[in-house]
């Protein structure tokens, strides 16, 4: 092989590490974008539940501990100090919490039909929905892109680069509440409930 076969070889693998790496470093800050998406959202979330808590307080009096248990999930989830994808795990169950707790609610809301005919309310309970979906739409892109990410990071040859670009498995984010997994039950007979 001669010194100029040498310098194509030489060539076309710095050409290829450099391709690698910048693929894998893009990755990785789609990763923390996707992660920044539904961190806009769950502040959005974060802000409107006492606003929806304050319009529901007056008429729900005697529901003290359902309001009670959405402003401590909320007060819980905001305080929750990590940042990033690799606080994702913990991020997840402080937000788990806090989905759960405003089921709740809105199940007692729906139990009050004052409360539904009230048009701030019902406002408040669209915008609230709006942000779910919104929430839901940023998990899956963060879940999308952490695992072209993840997978990037495991395929030959781009794993040889992976500890140059200092890239690190990102978590997904996952439901941890059972009830939230398990598939709903839909009964459209006629049947009288016994």
């Amino acid at each position: 092989m001669g010194p100029l076969a040498l310098v194509i070889v030489l060539v076309v693998v710095g050409a290829w590490l450099i391709v690698a790496y910048n693929g894998l470093i893009a990755l990785k800050n789609q990763t923390l974008n996707a992660f920044k998406q539904i961190d806009v959202q769950l502040k959005r979330r974060h802000d409107l539940i006492p606003n929806l808590v304050n319009a529901v307080r007056g008429a729900m009096d005697f529901e003290k501990s359902t309001l009670e248990a959405v402003i401590q999930a909320r007060n819980q989830a905001v305080k929750v100090n990590a940042t990033g994808p690799e606080g994702i795990k913990q991020i997840s169950r402080a937000e788990n919490t806090l989905s759960s707790a405003l089921q709740r609610l809105m199940v007692v809301v729906e139990q009050y039909p004052q409360l539904r005919a009230t048009g701030n309310i019902g406002q408040l309970q669209e915008e609230l929905t709006s942000t779910e979906n919104k929430v839901a739409f940023a998990r899956q892109l963060y879940n999308d892109t952490a695992t072209l990410y993840n997978t990037k990071q495991q395929q030959f040859p781009t794993s040889l680069v992976a500890g140059l670009a200092k890239a690190q498995p990102a978590d997904l984010w996952e439901i941890e509440d059972q009830g939230e997994k398990a598939v709903p039950q839909v009964d459209l007979s006629l049947k009288p409930k016994t």
